[in-house]
């Protein structure tokens, strides 16, 4: 009975955002505006936490510089969310106009090799948008994600995510996965730069002029399954307008020493990150420990 509650209540919150997605793009961005003005002005919804990332990470802007990046953090983040909510209906020929992605030979090339492809970004942007790239490439790809502790939300977002074809993937079940599947290279996407509950001194690095901790899975699962590891370098070009560019990280982890990886990983998401110092999840406790 609670199953078939759970799928009636899911199916009733797709059916209305399906709906509102079917809403003019300028519509949602004046919702979207609006949801900036309660969230900024009205509530401060974690405004202390973005204030002190954001001074942290850059000693050497003022508070009027601070302020400003802070104010247009909260005005793209609101943004995002319209057009997450838009991708649900939005044609992929008119999604296709609104994202560039330049360099996919270099995932050809790696994939060509016989290794699969671990494409590791960041939350800069809107970081949903890559999931487009499924329409670009003929490769299995998957997203390795946490599920929610809500099931009908974790049900809704794993709809969301794999419409274009991406399949999402439990961070639990990603090991035995790309073990078993080594006949079938494919790409799998990481989103790697929160905070990770085992701290290893191994993987501590001086990230945003701060000493930070790295989840360590991508890095050791690159190792184990032998692949090739690309970022994803995500820049906003105009409202509603994205650029995706595959970077090398490496080609042959066998090659790399411990923690390389993370550092090189660390080290384009800081450029990526300084690049558009508003597009990045600053409401993330990412420092908290």
């Amino acid at each position: 009975m609670k199953q078939i509650l759970q799928m009636i209540i899911y199916k009733g919150i797709y059916v209305i955002a399906y709906t509102v997605s079917l809403i003019p793009m300028v519509f949602l961005y004046a919702m979207a505006s609006v949801a900036f003005f309660v969230i900024y002005n009205i509530i401060g919804y974690r405004k202390a936490v973005v204030i002190q990332n954001m001074a942290r990470s850059f000693p050497d802007k003022s508070y009027g510089e601070i302020h400003c990046i802070m104010k247009k953090f909260y005005t793209c983040f609101t943004a995002y969310f319209a057009e997450i909510i838009k991708s649900i209906s939005i044609p992929a020929k008119e999604l296709d106009k609104k994202i560039i992605f330049e360099n996919l030979e270099l995932i050809d090339r790696y994939i060509n090799t016989g290794r699969n492809v671990i494409v590791c970004l960041g939350h800069c942007a809107n970081w949903e948008m890559p999931n487009f790239i499924a329409c670009k490439l003929p490769y299995n790809m998957y997203a390795v994600y946490k599920p929610l502790r809500s099931i009908i939300i974790n049900r809704l977002m794993i709809k969301i995510r794999s419409r274009f074809g991406v399949k999402l993937i439990s961070h639990k079940s990603i090991v035995r996965h790309i073990l078993t599947q080594k006949s079938s290279p494919a790409v799998y996407f990481f989103l790697a730069d929160q905070c990770p509950r085992i701290k290893d001194d191994k993987y501590k690095f001086d990230f945003l002029n701060q000493e930070t901790y790295v989840f360590s899975g991508m890095e050791k699962l690159s190792r184990i399954s032998r692949s090739s590891v690309i970022y994803l370098h995500i820049q906003q070009l105009s409202k509603g307008n994205y650029k995706v560019r595959c970077m090398p990280i490496c080609s042959e982890t066998e090659s790399m020493n411990e923690g390389e990886i993370s550092l090189r990983y660390i080290n384009l998401l800081a450029e990526n990150i300084n690049q558009e110092p508003y597009g990045w999840l600053w409401t993330h406790k990412r420092w908290k420990k």
